[in-house]
Parts: C-alpha cells; structure tokens; sequence
C-alpha cells in the first residue's frame, strides 16, 4: 500500500492528520534530518569563527551560502541523505557526505571538507537536534495551542463568575460554589504547571565520543573547547550544553520537560472529565450541527465526543511521556542505543496531546449554559446551608450546633426551605441572629 490518510498505521498520520500534521516540521524523518544538517553547519561556522588554524582563510561571506543548506532544504535533498544512508547503513554519517557533496556544488571549498563533523559523534549532532526540535515545537505549536485553551477556560470564568452552583463532593452535594470559580481553578492549575514547564531548561550534549573532548583536544590543546561548546550551543542553537555527560545527554532536562507535560495533560484529563459530567447532569447543553450523527441507533443523542477524544488521546500522550522521562535518563555505561530507538517517537506524545488541546477547544466552543437546571439543582438541596448555620451558631456559643443540625439533616428526609426556616425558629437566638440565618439560601452561599 501507498501511505496516505487511510494507510497509515498512526492516527496522528491518518484519521487526525489535519490536527496533528503541522508536527511533521519537527519530528518526521524529515524534520529530523534537516535540523542534523542545520547543527552540522552552524557547527562549521563556528569554527570557522574560532578560527581553527585551517579555516582563518574561509571566506565569512559564504556562510549565508551555507546557511541556505538547511534553509532551502527539501524532501528531495532528504531522500539523497537517505540514499547515501543506504550504503553506509549510518544515518548521521550520511548527513556528512551529503553536506560535502553540498560543498563541492557551492564550489572552491574542497579543502574545507574535512571540518564538516571535525571531532565529532554522531550524539553530538542529534543530542542537539533533538532539543532543538523539541524547543521549536514547544515555542511555535504547543504554548500557542494551550494558551488557547487557558485563554477559552478564563474566558468562561469571567463570564460565569457569578452564577451559583451546586458543589460536589465524593458525588454528594456539599457547600455552593460559584461555576466560574470551578473553571478558574483549572486557568489556575493550567498556568501554574505552563510556567514550570517553560522554566524547564532545554539541554544539549555536545562533547565528542565520551563527552570529553578527546579528539579536540588532541588535535588543538590551545583551545578552550568547553567554553567553545558552551558557546555554540547556546548562541547557535539557543540551547544550554550539558557540561558533564557520557557518549550521549543526560536527558534529565528532557525528562523534566515531559513530566511538567504530562502533569498538564492530567489537569486537562481531570477537566475533560468534569465538563463531561456537567453536560451528563444537563449543567450544559451543547450546540447541534446541521447533518452531524450522535448515536446510529438513537436519533436524539447529542453525545460528547470531544471530550471524551481529548480524554483517550491525552491518556496515550501520558503513558508515552511517562516511558520517556522514565526510560531516557537510564543507559548503560557510556551508552547503549535504546535511547536512539526511544527519541524516534517524541512526536507520538505531542501528537495525541495536540490532538486533545483541539479536541478540548471544540467541545468548549458547543458548551451551551443550561442555568435553569443549575438553579434548580440548588433551589432543591437546602440541606447546604447547614453548614453555615451551625458556623454562625457557634460563633455565638450555641450549645452542640454540629449535633443539632446533623440532627436535622442527615436523614432521609426531604430538607427544604421550609424545613430550614422551621428550624431556624426553634433556636434559642435573638431575633437579629434569627434574621441573619434567615438570610442564608443555597443562592448565596457561595463564599468569596
């Protein structure tokens, strides 16, 4: 078969790449294999700039040329990598001679070649292109997706602020809330963990063989070539050298970055779910779209979905996060090649998780405020406002409150207005106390 959209294996690739499919930039084959281009020239710029003793003479006007190798790169320059692959059944090294092939096209730079990859291993070029993958895809797909939600949900708690609602706890009906305030809690989560996770420094390995610069070193002691790598990574790369590592990174900061992703994904699973359960007690109803199908045995269901995808996708994104920030930062010695394997699939954990941001955005975008039933949940559980009456009452120094209005309200029996306020009257208060309990109505008693 041909892959498309009804062959391919993945969702992310087929039934959900009009969601997910702008991640390809970052994490396809193809993707992977420009950014490796990309470190490999930025690379021999900078040493270039150093100089090394052999590169004083190359013509600084020509690194915009070199630059274009990875700016102008395309499927077709992808696929002679992967040809040249082919043969030497090494993917990095054949990155090399296509950037020398590169080289002898651009002209007059063949006693240049050999530094493309000077003292390098081939982790110093994908534990670089990596987190700059991650870095890009972080910065210009997923803070933009989630803000979107965060901005959605702050929305709806401006909006909802004042409305009055029954609160629940352990599923029984507990004090009022407010469902802005509900709302606002999940801003104030999401937020929190964002910040976090945007403090998460991006990191690189980049130290030759066994990350001490060994071949470096040997080949020009003169130069400072921590303090040269420090450099690069961070002013080329925009990321922040590992200083100590094996054969390959740490991943520590990696796994950092996706332990704070999938705590989000779990306020937004807990979110999901609590939307979902709103709409089951008819707190919401939801838009109906012209042709749209909500059951096939059951013409009146309006069923949903999207929050229940978000819900599937978000719990496939964490079971994958959770094997990578687990599995990455453990290898064997200076290294076994399981990570290699590992990294291959960070985008699978992004996808399904910018899956859920949409999914969780759409749902949001039907949501239609039902505050009849929300009124009517409240107006029928008076039993709330126990609470507040028995506080007031031992602030007075009323004898055993709690006890007398357990006494009341844990029964089965019915508990309404008119049961409180017949209540209210047999309390051994002034008249003013009488009027302040009076007061009190599941209506507003909501706190601040």
């Amino acid at each position: 078969m041909e892959l498309d959209l009804l062959t391919a294996v993945s969702p992310i690739d087929g039934r959900y790449r009009t969601k997910a499919g702008t991640l390809a930039e970052y994490f396809s084959e193809y993707a992977l294999i420009k950014y490796r281009v990309q470190v490999e020239i930025e690379y021999f710029i900078t040493l270039c700039e150093l100089p090394l003793p052999q590169l004083k003479c190359f013509d600084h006007a020509r690194f915009e040329s070199l630059r274009d190798i990875y700016r102008n790169f395309s499927e077709a320059d992808a696929q002679r990598i992967k040809e040249i692959e082919s043969v030497t059944n090494h993917d990095v090294k054949a990155v090399e001679y296509f950037i020398k092939e590169q080289f002898d096209k651009l002209g007059g730079l063949e006693k240049y070649k050999e530094f493309i990859h000077f003292g390098l291993t081939s982790q110093d070029i994908n534990n670089t292109s990596v987190p700059l993958s991650i870095k890009e895809a972080l910065e210009k797909e997923y803070y933009p997706q989630i803000q979107k939600l965060i901005d959605q949900l702050a929305s709806y708690a401006e909006e909802w602020k004042d409305i009055p609602m029954l609160a629940k706890t352990h599923g029984q009906p507990a004090s009022p809330t407010r469902l802005g305030k509900e709302i606002m809690v999940f801003v104030y989560r999401l937020r929190r963990q964002l910040d976090i996770l945007k403090s998460c420094a991006i990191t690189a390995k980049f130290g030759g063989a066994t990350g001490n610069y060994n071949a470096h070193h040997v080949a020009y002691p003169e130069f400072d070539w921590r303090a040269f790598g420090n450099k690069f990574v961070s002013e080329k790369l925009g990321l922040e050298r590992e200083e100590y590592t094996t054969q390959i990174s740490n991943y520590d900061n990696l796994g950092a970055i996706f332990d704070a992703m999938k705590r989000i994904n779990t306020i937004m699973i807990d979110m999901n779910r609590d939307f979902w359960q709103y709409i089951s007690m008819e707190y919401f109803k939801q838009k109906i779209k012209a042709g749209e199908v909500g059951s096939s045995a059951m013409p009146h269901k309006v069923n949903p979905i999207d929050f229940e995808n978000a819900e599937g996708n978000l719990g496939v994104a964490n079971a994958i996060f959770e094997h990578l920030s687990s599995k990455l930062p453990v290898s064997r010695l200076q290294r076994d090649l399981t990570d290699s394997t590992v990294l291959r699939n960070i985008g699978v954990p992004f996808g399904h998780t910018i899956i859920a941001i949409q999914s969780s955005l759409k749902g949001l975008g039907k949501l239609l405020l039902n505050e009849h039933k929300i009124y009517e949940d409240l107006d029928n559980c008076w039993s709330v406002v126990a609470e507040a009456i028995q506080t007031i009452l031992r602030r007075e120094a009323y004898p055993n409150p709690y006890e007398a209005l357990k006494a009341l309200t844990r029964t089965n029996q019915a508990i309404n207005e008119s049961s409180i306020k017949n209540f209210i009257e047999t309390l051994e208060v002034s008249e003013d106390i009488k009027k302040e309990l009076r007061a009190i109505t599941p209506h507003n008693y909501t706190g601040i």
